[in-house]
This record gives C-alpha cells, structure tokens and sequence, in this order.
C-alpha cells in the first residue's frame, strides 16, 4: 500500500480534472483480481440540488517576487494553488497580491488547502512564514510580482471510479472514499488505498455479501451517485461504510449514523469495543465527510465512518503537514485489519433460530470439552448464551451485546451449530 501512496501522492486531483482520471487509471491498472469501471459524468448534469461543474485541469502556476524568485510553485506542491482557480496573468504589488494570498498564522510552517469550486477566484496559498518574509520586503514597495495560472475551466466531465465484487447473496455492502484532494496522505489517499487493498482481498475469497466500491469526488461525486443509484441501493445496501483519515497511527475510531444503531454502526462499534480499548465514537452532529450524503433524510443508507485519528483533529490537516510521513507500511496494515475485522462481523451476523427444544447436550455433538478448565468453562458459558439467546428474534450482534462476548471468537462454534443442525438462520 505504501508503495502506491507513492504513486499517487503528487498527481493534482481535484473535483475533476486530468489527475482523477490519471489516478483510476493507475488503480484500474494496479487491479488484477477486480474490475474498476471509470465514469465520465458531463458538465451541466444535474444532481438532486447540484450541478457537475466545469472541468479544471491546470498545466503551471507560479509567482514571481521582484527580484526574479519563483515562489508558489504549482509544481513544488499542488497546494500552492487555491483549488479551480481561473486563468491568470498580472502584475500586482504586494498590497493588490496579498488579497488573494492564504495562510495559517496558528501553523507557520503549513501550506493550506484552499479551494473555490462553485465562485471564480484565483488565489495562492503559502506557509505564514512565506508570507511575513514577502511581507518584510514588499509590504510597501510599488514593484511588481508577476502572476502566472495557465488553468484551463471547460465544458468536460467529473469521474468516478466503481468496483463490484459478486457473493452469495445480491445484498451488498457499499464501501466509498474519495479522490479529489491534491497532495495530502492521510485526508485523501488512505482511504484509496484501503479500498485497492480491500477489492483485492475481497475479490479472492468467497463472500456471504457482494460488494461495491466506490472512489468518487466527495460531496458532489456520492451526490450524483446517489442521484442515479438510490432506489437499488435501498433495495440491496445492508451495510456502508466512509473510509477516511484512516491511514495515520492514531486511536481507531468510528462516526455513526444518526440513529448510531444501523447494521454498520454496530459492527464498528462491537469491534472497537473488543479490539481496541482507547477507541473513539462520535456523534453524527460531528459529521464531515460523505457520511452527509449518505445518511441524508430521504436517503438513509445504514452507513458510519470508519477512521483512525477524525478529520479535523489532528493538527496536519488540510495542510501541506499532511504528508507521507504521516502514514507507513504498518499503519496501513493494521487499519485494514480494523475494517476487515468489521466487514467479518457484517458477513458473520444474522438471526438464528434454535432447532433444540430446552439446553442441547452438547457432548453429543462432540461440542463439549473433554477436560475442564478455567478458559474452557468460560467458553462453554459464552457457548450456552448463544444457544439460547438465539430465538429467531434477536440477531448475534443484539445477542452479543447482551452476553458481552465477541462474536468473532465463536465464529467457529456458530459454524459447527449449524453444520450440526442446532442453529438455523431465519431471515436469509
């Protein structure tokens, strides 16, 4: 994964634009097991409340000083140029410059990511520290600095990735990440590179579920997805997760829904309880990313998010900070682990019912241990508690929340009482 972070870490992706389709492209390539068909929406197509905007590619963008310095470099770093910003060629002083300069006073070392999608605007964004040494030398000169935007704003189109993965069942669990912001790590490419990691995984194996992946612009790009796909996937969606700033080596953490009872909520939430002790669980008024859309009133698809450290908390965020460093080959592993982890649960659960009228004697189906001990007295209890609590009612995650067990550790005895004819599921 961290290779293809690499890859990917420098290609200018925005709302649309030459990167996005680069970036799926290279994804697409990467993919040997799972197909990743790429969409071309038009500009002017109508979504809900929404319009596909303009397609923004951009080929140099720079700043000369007086003296000849090329500073904000489009090329150094992406985030050196506000994002969609129009076709530019001026002289100005600092004074007529520093309108349309950002920076963070409380980060002075930090490029800030600016965008200005839907209003046309041209603007740079530098580090305070930049800025104050501009400002020493210029703050009262009439020279002039040369502004250069060679952007292009046409009539194209906003794309999409989407992977299908087939199971045994046409009922689906939707994953989504995004693919529009340029040159940040953690924000931006590790939810990519959870998802190529989990289409690989999930496309080798057999799967109770199928599966749909999606790498799409955020806000606009889910908006226009749902705008077209919202009927079938309130029919077959049973679970959806957001997968974002999941890449760093911070607490593990989820945002739920609005109820923070959906199928999805409860997976997160039992493996962040039984896995990882410092977890983090946060409200839906908390809300940042595409979670918005999909758990929007009229769409409520039973969705959370699933990340390390939340957008918004750690102190590299939108900023040039959020770089490579800020992610590593074992960081990775371990997050794909936590939403593997919550993807079994989601396969795993059901509503069993049992087939045994009063308590099976389990010895006659070789489910009893031979000898008696400490841990396999324990094991019998949580063993006892699933049998009965399994009324054709209730399902394993609502059962273990009453026992306090965790459900992955009876995975095998599950399988074996209803191999052995204990347990039947009641709602497939």
């Amino acid at each position: 994964m961290y290779a293809l972070a690499q890859t990917l870490f420098k290609i200018p992706r925005s709302l649309s634009g030459k990167g996005n389709r680069q970036t799926l492209q290279i994804l697409k390539d990467s993919l040997k097991t799972a197909d990743l068909n790429i969409y071309a929406i038009p500009t002017g197509t109508q979504a809900f409340d929404w319009e596909i905007p303009k397609e923004w590619n951009v080929k140099d963008a720079y700043i000369l000083t007086p003296s000849g310095e090329k500073i904000c470099d489009f090329h150094a770093n992406n985030l050196h140029l506000v994002g969609y910003s129009i076709p530019t060629r001026a002289e100005l002083t600092f004074r007529e410059l520093k309108e349309h300069l950002h920076f963070l006073e409380n980060q002075p070392k930090a490029i800030p990511y600016i965008t200005s999608y839907y209003k046309e605007y041209f603007g740079f964004c530098l580090s305070f520290e930049a800025f104050k040494a501009l400002q020493n030398s210029y703050e009262n000169s009439q020279e002039k600095f040369q502004i250069v935007i060679d952007s292009t704003l046409e009539n194209g189109t906003m794309n999409y990735g989407e992977i299908k993965i087939k199971g045994q069942s046409k009922q689906e669990i939707l994953l989504s990440t995004y693919i529009c912001h340029p040159q940040m790590a953690n924000n931006e490419l590790s939810g990519i590179l959870l998802c190529h990691s989990l289409a690989k995984i999930l496309s080798q194996r057999e799967n109770r579920y199928s599966y749909r992946i999606l790498l799409l612009p955020e806000t606009l790009g889910s908006i226009y997805y749902l705008s077209q796909h919202l009927k079938e996937l309130k029919e077959s969606c049973i679970a959806g997760f957001v997968l974002t700033c999941i890449g760093d080596g911070g607490e593990y953490s989820v945002l739920h829904s609005k109820s923070a009872n959906n199928l999805a909520d409860r997976a997160a939430q039992h493996i962040l309880k039984h896995y990882y002790k410092n977890h983090k669980a946060y409200s839906y008024l908390e809300r940042g990313s595409d979670e918005r859309q999909y758990c929007a009133p009229g769409i409520d698809l039973p969705f959370c998010t699933l990340m390390r450290t939340k957008f918004g908390e750690y102190k590299e965020y939108h900023t040039s900070l959020d770089d490579l460093s800020l992610l590593s080959p074992k960081s990775l592993a371990n997050s794909l682990e936590y939403v593997l982890r919550v993807l079994e649960v989601v396969e795993m659960n059901g509503v069993y019912a049992n087939m045994i009228l009063c308590e099976p004697k389990l010895s006659k189906y070789d489910l009893y241990p031979t000898l008696s001990t400490k841990d396999t007295f324990a094991k019998i209890k949580d063993m006892r508690n699933l049998l009965m609590y399994c009324d054709g009612k209730l399902d394993l995650l609502e059962i273990a929340e009453i026992c306090d067990f965790n459900l992955l550790e009876l995975k095998e005895y599950l399988q074996k009482f209803i191999t052995k004819g204990l347990l039947k599921n009641v709602k497939e």
